[in-house]
């Protein structure tokens, strides 16, 4: 069956609606909390039906040396439906989500973010200080 790995997808997040991207402040510093925003659908707008959305965006770190960290997760549970139908809803949440993090060490951070339709889709950024 193979590892989970194989079935996450990568890409440009420009030319991909799925890939989760993730917006830190330039002045990131080492023990100061900064917010970290990772979003679906910032180039290319992704569907938010009640037949496709994203349901959740994870956020991870990754030190130079160590085991990966599990920040925060967020789920986005309303899509439009309604016991009227699909898209017949009054309420829609956009995947988007701000972590609060402090960190203590150069890395990664990493996210991935969970289409209904299409699955898995992740992406990462440098941390330096």
């Amino acid at each position: 069956m193979g590892n989970i790995g194989e079935f996450v997808k990568t890409a440009d997040y420009k030319n991909e609606k799925h890939v989760p991207v993730i917006e830190c402040p330039s002045g990131l510093k080492k023990g100061e909390a900064s917010d970290v925003v990772v979003s679906v659908g910032k180039e290319i707008a992704h569907p938010n039906t009640t037949e496709h959305f994203i349901s959740w965006i994870a956020l991870y770190f990754k030190p130079e040396d160590g085991n990966i960290y599990n920040l925060g997760r967020a789920e986005f549970l309303s899509h439009g439906e309604s016991v009227k139908g699909a898209n017949e809803g009054p309420a829609y949440t956009d995947p988007v989500a701000c972590f609060r993090v402090k960190l203590e060490e150069k890395g990664k951070l990493v996210a991935v973010s969970y289409c209904n339709i299409h699955g898995l889709w992740e992406s990462e950024v440098d941390v330096s200080f």
